[in-house]
């Protein structure tokens, strides 16, 4: 099973930007869908930025235009590149990972993420206003 471990997390002021990493053990690029999530102190978990079914990324309405997943196949590496923070970014974000089929439809694949049960151990992002 893979394992991930997010780093990059810090304190930083309104209006900054942070990178977050998540290394994974193994090359997830064809049997996992990664994606973002966070969780605030008392809220629930929330996705950040997830994979829909064509490949395309859904960022939450909160941080569209200012957070951008990427990936470093050749590392294992995603990345969560967080632009123009606010106070209410700040949360304990986690990579996770869930495993992927693909399947044929409409003359194109596409991608079938299972539930999302492998996580990292989270890094905290802490925005001051």
């Amino acid at each position: 099973q893979v394992q991930l471990v997010e780093s990059g997390g810090g304190s930083v002021q309104a209006g900054d930007s942070l990178r977050l990493s998540c290394v994974a053990s193994e090359d997830t690029s064809n049997n996992y869908c990664v994606a973002w999530f966070r969780q605030a102190l008392g809220k629930e978990r929330e996705g950040v930025a997830t994979p829909e079914s064509d490949g395309t990324t859904t960022y939450a309405d909160s941080v569209k235009g200012r957070f951008t997943i990427s990936e470093d196949n050749a590392k294992n590496t995603l990345f969560l590149q967080m632009n123009s923070l606010k106070p209410e970014d700040t949360a304990m974000y986690y990579c996770a990972a869930a495993l992927r089929t693909r399947f044929w439809r409409y003359g194109r694949y596409w991608i079938q993420c299972g539930e999302f049960t492998y996580w990292g151990q989270g890094t905290p992002v802490t925005v001051s206003s």
